[in-house]
Protein backbone atom coordinates (compact mmCIF):
# COMPACT_ATOMS: atom_id res chain seq x y z
CA UNK A 1 0.00 0.00 0.00
CA UNK A 2 1.33 3.42 -0.97
CA UNK A 3 1.17 5.89 1.92
CA UNK A 4 3.08 8.82 0.42
CA UNK A 5 3.61 10.23 -3.05
CA UNK A 6 6.51 12.45 -4.05
CA UNK A 7 7.58 14.34 -7.13
CA UNK A 8 9.35 17.54 -8.03
CA UNK A 9 8.39 20.68 -9.86
CA UNK A 10 10.41 23.58 -11.24
CA UNK A 11 8.79 26.77 -10.02
CA UNK A 12 9.23 30.06 -11.84
CA UNK A 13 10.97 32.77 -9.79
CA UNK A 14 12.49 36.14 -10.71
CA UNK A 15 15.95 34.58 -10.33
CA UNK A 16 15.30 31.47 -12.40
CA UNK A 17 13.70 28.03 -12.11
CA UNK A 18 13.63 26.63 -8.58
CA UNK A 19 13.56 22.86 -8.16
CA UNK A 20 11.02 22.09 -5.45
CA UNK A 21 10.31 18.63 -4.07
CA UNK A 22 6.77 17.77 -3.02
CA UNK A 23 5.81 15.10 -0.49
CA UNK A 24 2.13 14.39 0.13
CA UNK A 25 -0.29 11.76 1.39
CA UNK A 26 -1.33 9.23 -1.25
CA UNK A 27 -4.89 9.10 0.12
CA UNK A 28 -7.42 11.25 -1.72
CA UNK A 29 -8.50 14.50 -0.12
CA UNK A 30 -7.15 17.91 0.69
CA UNK A 31 -4.48 18.62 3.27
CA UNK A 32 -2.83 21.72 4.76
CA UNK A 33 0.42 22.84 3.13
CA UNK A 34 3.87 23.31 4.66
CA UNK A 35 6.81 25.12 3.08
CA UNK A 36 9.84 23.26 4.48
CA UNK A 37 13.27 24.88 4.26
CA UNK A 38 16.48 22.87 4.36
CA UNK A 39 19.83 23.54 5.95
CA UNK A 40 22.62 25.10 3.85
CA UNK A 41 23.21 21.68 2.27
CA UNK A 42 19.91 21.77 0.32
CA UNK A 43 17.60 18.75 0.02
CA UNK A 44 19.63 16.01 1.68
CA UNK A 45 18.51 12.61 2.92
CA UNK A 46 17.65 13.92 6.42
CA UNK A 47 15.61 16.76 4.91
CA UNK A 48 13.72 14.33 2.69
CA UNK A 49 12.96 12.14 5.68
CA UNK A 50 11.73 15.16 7.64
CA UNK A 51 9.48 16.08 4.72
CA UNK A 52 8.16 12.52 4.54
CA UNK A 53 7.51 12.58 8.29
CA UNK A 54 5.37 15.70 7.93
CA UNK A 55 3.57 14.36 4.87
CA UNK A 56 2.84 11.15 6.73
CA UNK A 57 1.05 13.21 9.36
CA UNK A 58 -1.30 14.69 6.79
CA UNK A 59 0.38 17.63 5.08
CA UNK A 60 1.40 18.58 1.56
CA UNK A 61 5.06 19.52 1.96
CA UNK A 62 7.08 21.56 -0.54
CA UNK A 63 10.88 21.70 -0.17
CA UNK A 64 12.67 24.21 -2.45
CA UNK A 65 16.35 24.24 -3.33
CA UNK A 66 17.47 27.44 -1.65
CA UNK A 67 20.51 27.96 -3.89
CA UNK A 68 18.85 27.29 -7.23
CA UNK A 69 20.47 30.37 -8.81
CA UNK A 70 23.95 29.01 -8.19
CA UNK A 71 23.80 25.21 -8.31
CA UNK A 72 22.34 22.85 -10.91
CA UNK A 73 18.91 21.40 -10.16
CA UNK A 74 19.16 18.40 -7.86
CA UNK A 75 22.48 19.44 -6.32
CA UNK A 76 23.03 18.27 -2.76
CA UNK A 77 25.97 19.59 -0.75
CA UNK A 78 27.80 17.01 1.34
CA UNK A 79 27.82 17.07 5.13
CA UNK A 80 31.54 17.84 5.21
CA UNK A 81 33.80 20.88 5.35
CA UNK A 82 33.75 21.61 1.60
CA UNK A 83 29.95 21.31 1.62
CA UNK A 84 29.65 23.61 4.62
CA UNK A 85 32.04 26.13 3.09
CA UNK A 86 30.06 26.22 -0.15
CA UNK A 87 26.72 26.48 1.64
CA UNK A 88 27.90 29.31 3.86
CA UNK A 89 29.40 31.12 0.88
CA UNK A 90 26.13 31.01 -1.04
CA UNK A 91 24.13 32.03 2.04
CA UNK A 92 25.64 35.51 1.84
CA UNK A 93 26.05 35.64 -1.93
CA UNK A 94 22.31 35.40 -2.56
CA UNK A 95 20.32 38.63 -2.42
CA UNK A 96 17.94 38.90 0.51
CA UNK A 97 15.10 39.86 -1.83
CA UNK A 98 15.59 36.60 -3.74
CA UNK A 99 14.93 34.56 -0.61
CA UNK A 100 11.64 36.43 -0.25
CA UNK A 101 10.52 35.98 -3.86
CA UNK A 102 11.36 32.28 -3.56
CA UNK A 103 9.10 32.03 -0.50
CA UNK A 104 6.22 33.69 -2.30
CA UNK A 105 6.59 31.32 -5.24
CA UNK A 106 6.39 28.21 -3.05
CA UNK A 107 3.51 29.54 -0.97
CA UNK A 108 1.57 30.39 -4.14
CA UNK A 109 2.27 26.91 -5.50
CA UNK A 110 1.01 25.27 -2.32
CA UNK A 111 -2.05 27.51 -2.20
CA UNK A 112 -3.01 26.43 -5.71
CA UNK A 113 -2.10 22.75 -5.30
CA UNK A 114 -5.15 20.54 -5.99
CA UNK A 115 -4.47 18.45 -2.88
CA UNK A 116 -3.94 21.44 -0.55
CA UNK A 117 -6.61 23.17 1.51
CA UNK A 118 -4.86 26.51 1.17
CA UNK A 119 -4.12 26.59 4.93
CA UNK A 120 -0.37 27.22 5.00
CA UNK A 121 2.53 26.96 7.43
CA UNK A 122 6.31 27.16 7.21
CA UNK A 123 9.11 25.20 8.85
CA UNK A 124 12.86 25.27 8.58
CA UNK A 125 16.13 24.03 10.02
CA UNK A 126 19.31 26.09 10.56
CA UNK A 127 19.30 28.71 7.75
CA UNK A 128 15.92 27.19 6.96
CA UNK A 129 14.68 28.22 10.39
CA UNK A 130 15.51 31.82 9.53
CA UNK A 131 13.89 31.46 6.09
CA UNK A 132 10.74 29.95 7.62
CA UNK A 133 10.64 32.93 10.00
CA UNK A 134 10.83 35.37 7.08
CA UNK A 135 8.33 33.39 5.00
CA UNK A 136 5.87 33.70 7.89
CA UNK A 137 5.74 37.43 7.13
CA UNK A 138 3.61 36.60 4.09
CA UNK A 139 -0.16 37.06 4.50
CA UNK A 140 -1.99 33.79 5.01
CA UNK A 141 0.83 31.92 6.78
CA UNK A 142 -0.87 30.67 9.92
CA UNK A 143 2.05 29.02 11.73
CA UNK A 144 5.82 28.63 11.55
CA UNK A 145 8.26 26.23 13.21
CA UNK A 146 11.88 27.36 13.37
CA UNK A 147 14.61 24.94 14.45
CA UNK A 148 17.72 26.82 15.67
CA UNK A 149 17.30 29.69 13.20
CA UNK A 150 20.82 30.86 12.38
CA UNK A 151 21.84 34.49 11.84
CA UNK A 152 18.46 35.74 13.03
CA UNK A 153 20.01 37.46 16.05
CA UNK A 154 22.74 39.22 14.06
CA UNK A 155 20.99 40.08 10.80
CA UNK A 156 23.42 37.99 8.78
CA UNK A 157 21.20 36.51 6.06
CA UNK A 158 21.83 37.40 2.43
CA UNK A 159 24.27 39.59 0.54
CA UNK A 160 25.49 42.51 2.61
CA UNK A 161 24.78 40.76 5.93
CA UNK A 162 22.07 43.28 6.81
CA UNK A 163 18.77 41.45 6.88
CA UNK A 164 15.73 43.09 8.50
CA UNK A 165 14.11 39.97 9.91
CA UNK A 166 13.81 41.14 13.52
CA UNK A 167 12.59 44.59 12.48
CA UNK A 168 9.80 42.99 10.46
CA UNK A 169 8.46 40.78 13.26
CA UNK A 170 5.16 42.73 13.41
CA UNK A 171 4.39 41.44 9.90
CA UNK A 172 4.18 37.88 11.25
CA UNK A 173 0.51 37.27 12.02
CA UNK A 174 0.64 33.51 12.57
CA UNK A 175 1.89 31.58 15.59
CA UNK A 176 5.60 30.87 15.95
CA UNK A 177 7.29 27.83 17.46
CA UNK A 178 10.96 28.57 18.20
CA UNK A 179 13.27 25.67 19.12
CA UNK A 180 16.92 26.00 20.13
CA UNK A 181 19.88 24.00 21.41
CA UNK A 182 21.67 25.53 24.38
CA UNK A 183 24.96 24.03 23.21
CA UNK A 184 24.62 25.52 19.71
CA UNK A 185 27.62 27.83 19.10
CA UNK A 186 25.88 29.43 16.11
CA UNK A 187 23.15 30.92 18.32
CA UNK A 188 24.67 31.72 21.74
CA UNK A 189 22.75 32.73 24.83
CA UNK A 190 22.95 36.44 24.07
CA UNK A 191 21.68 35.79 20.54
CA UNK A 192 18.71 33.79 21.76
CA UNK A 193 17.95 36.47 24.33
CA UNK A 194 17.95 39.13 21.60
CA UNK A 195 15.44 37.19 19.50
CA UNK A 196 13.23 36.48 22.51
CA UNK A 197 13.25 40.13 23.50
CA UNK A 198 12.32 41.25 19.97
CA UNK A 199 9.40 38.81 19.81
CA UNK A 200 8.20 39.85 23.25
CA UNK A 201 8.46 43.55 22.42
CA UNK A 202 6.31 42.98 19.32
CA UNK A 203 3.73 41.07 21.40
CA UNK A 204 4.12 38.12 19.04
CA UNK A 205 2.20 34.87 19.43
CA UNK A 206 5.07 32.46 20.03
CA UNK A 207 6.20 29.44 22.01
CA UNK A 208 9.86 29.11 23.00
CA UNK A 209 11.76 25.90 23.76
CA UNK A 210 15.43 25.54 24.65
CA UNK A 211 16.93 22.05 24.89
CA UNK A 212 20.24 20.72 26.07
CA UNK A 213 21.30 19.93 22.53
CA UNK A 214 23.90 20.83 19.93
CA UNK A 215 23.43 22.51 16.59
CA UNK A 216 21.87 20.00 14.15
CA UNK A 217 20.26 17.92 16.89
CA UNK A 218 17.37 17.28 14.49
CA UNK A 219 19.54 15.87 11.66
CA UNK A 220 19.44 12.09 11.69
CA UNK A 221 23.02 11.78 10.41
CA UNK A 222 26.16 12.53 12.35
CA UNK A 223 27.23 12.60 15.97
CA UNK A 224 25.10 15.60 17.02
CA UNK A 225 21.80 13.87 16.27
CA UNK A 226 19.65 13.53 19.37
CA UNK A 227 16.71 11.21 18.62
CA UNK A 228 14.87 12.12 21.82
CA UNK A 229 15.05 15.87 21.16
CA UNK A 230 14.19 15.33 17.51
CA UNK A 231 11.10 13.36 18.48
CA UNK A 232 9.98 16.05 20.92
CA UNK A 233 10.63 18.86 18.46
CA UNK A 234 8.86 17.23 15.55
CA UNK A 235 5.94 16.35 17.80
CA UNK A 236 5.62 19.98 18.83
CA UNK A 237 5.70 21.02 15.18
CA UNK A 238 2.98 18.59 14.14
CA UNK A 239 0.85 19.67 17.09
CA UNK A 240 1.17 23.33 16.10
CA UNK A 241 0.37 22.71 12.46
CA UNK A 242 -2.64 20.52 13.24
CA UNK A 243 -3.99 23.09 15.66
CA UNK A 244 -3.46 26.10 13.41
CA UNK A 245 -3.91 24.64 9.92
CA UNK A 246 -6.58 22.02 10.51
CA UNK A 247 -6.46 18.38 9.53
CA UNK A 248 -7.48 18.27 5.90
CA UNK A 249 -10.67 18.48 3.84
CA UNK A 250 -11.06 22.20 4.42
CA UNK A 251 -12.10 24.69 1.77
CA UNK A 252 -9.31 26.43 -0.12
CA UNK A 253 -9.04 30.12 0.76
CA UNK A 254 -6.95 32.80 -0.86
CA UNK A 255 -5.06 30.48 -3.20
CA UNK A 256 -2.78 32.20 -5.73
CA UNK A 257 -1.50 30.29 -8.73
CA UNK A 258 2.14 29.88 -9.68
CA UNK A 259 3.91 28.83 -12.87
CA UNK A 260 5.68 25.51 -12.74
CA UNK A 261 6.77 22.49 -14.72
CA UNK A 262 5.67 19.18 -13.19
CA UNK A 263 7.46 15.87 -13.59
Amino acid sequence: MTILDSEFTDLTTPTGPMRTFVFRPAAPGKYPGILLYSEIFQVTGPIRRTAAFLAGHGFVVAVPEIYHEFEPAGKVLAYDQPGATRGNELKTTKELAAYDTDARAVLAFLGAHPQCTGQLGTMGICIGGHLAFRAAMNPGVLAATCFYATDLHKGGLGKGLKDDSLARIPEIKGELLMLWGRQDPHVPLEGRAKVHAALSAANSNFTWHEFNGAHAFLRDEGTRYDPELASIGLGLAVSLFRRKLGQGDQSVTGAIGASETKH
